[in-house]
């Protein structure tokens, strides 16, 4: 048998075999697979981010702050408005993406000899994360409809005492948010071991009226780490920022395992650019939801299964054949994401007009 190239390099033996983490690339008229804002970023805030860019881009023969000081103040600025819970700019983190903001927390608080538990079907990258440190990775179990109890999270959490625990709220494939007693007993149970909780809200601004955030229970839990993204409410997938919330010391903790300089001068001017723009945004967040809710709602009226939302995308079940569907609606230009759940796909909440092609494809498949 013939090796490859890749084969034939001196890599990690866990690597070997392996695939690297992505969804498919293709351009078609609606790509609605990997969540992102399908909404063009507004003139004003391209325009915005173009001038503090450029005023940026004046001093890139130094490096940029280290601390990136206003990125904090204004990260905390929203995460105070958006949530009502007093946040500082010392208990704010930010990487290139909230992968990088992941990979720092589990190089403080994980690596070799510690485990990393994570609640499966949910967002594919954890095991990928704890791989990448030399961590063991626990998947946890969920009830057959995909939610979570505050009792079987934390008997699970006492059974195997994992190092980090990972809670993805709003979940993704699933989109199901965790009530905050979830989180409080999963806490409770962290605190009887050496065990970090981080709550992943990459789609935290897309919950329904009522739903709360985690950030609600920072105050007085040292351990508990709340993580968001402007990859999806801030359309800003391809400016790689993400960002967590947390007590100071664990901000402390990550500089010991952060990269020197690890956001870059442009990267923080356009995050800022975006934070001060920040209610234009979120307007584009509403329209994106009122489109997520039509969609449960026609596939109700289809016959299908779509499960509650919290994000900006819908799960969905009830196909005899998943893949058979994702290919007939890529036939018609719409890329949707096979989860490789069976009868389940995932379909992102796009603009009126993607989110009707996609529902006449999959209305004309089902009545075949």
């Amino acid at each position: 048998m013939t090796q490859s190239p890749l084969d034939a390099l001196p890599i990690r033996e866990e690597l070997r075999g392996q695939q690297p983490y992505g969804a498919p690339q293709l351009n078609v008229a609606a790509m609605l697979n990997v969540n992102e804002t399908t909404y063009d970023v507004p003139t004003e805030v391209v325009e915005a981010i173009s001038s503090q860019v450029r005023a940026a881009a004046q001093r890139l023969n130094r490096y940029p702050d280290r601390e990136f000081t206003l990125l904090r103040e204004k990260l905390a600025a929203f995460l105070s408005a958006e949530s009502a819970v007093p946040v500082t700019p010392e208990q704010i983190w930010a990487g290139n993406g909230s992968n990088e903001v992941m990979q720092h927390i589990l190089q403080a608080f994980a690596g070799p000899g510690r485990s990393v538990m994570a609640f499966p079907p949910t967002y594919s990258m954890y095991p990928l994360y704890a791989r990448g440190v030399y961590s063991d990775y626990i998947p946890g179990t969920r009830s057959p409809d995909f939610t979570q109890s505050a009792q079987d999270v934390a008997d699970q959490i006492r059974r195997h005492r994992p190092h980090v625990v990972i809670l993805c709220s709003p979940n993704n494939p699933t989109g199901t948010a965790l009530d905050l007693e979830v989180v409080e007993a999963a806490y409770r149970a962290a605190e009887e071991s050496e065990t970090m909780v981080v709550v992943d809200e990459a789609y935290g601004e897309f919950r329904q009226p009522g739903t709360p955030s985690a950030l609600q229970l920072l105050e007085g839990r040292p351990r508990l780490i709340v993580t968001r993204t402007m990859s999806k409410a801030f359309a800003m997938a391809g400016g790689r920022v993400g960002y967590m919330a947390a007590a100071a010391a664990v901000t402390d903790a990550l500089r010991l395992v952060r990269l020197p300089y690890h956001l870059s001068a442009v990267t923080q001017a356009a995050a800022c650019a975006a934070l001060d723009h920040a209610e234009v945004l979120m307007g584009n967040v509403e329209r994106i939801k009122a489109q997520r809710d039509r969609i449960v709602t026609e596939l109700e009226a289809m016959g299908l299964t779509p499960h509650p939302s919290d994000a900006n995308f819908v799960f969905f079940g009830g196909l005899d054949d998943a893949h058979a569907a994702w290919e007939h609606l890529l036939d018609d230009g719409i890329l949707i994401r096979d989860v490789g759940i069976p009868g389940h796909l995932r379909v992102t909440a796009g603009t009126p007009e993607e989110t009707s092609a996609f529902l006449d494809s999959l209305r004309r498949y089902l009545n075949r």
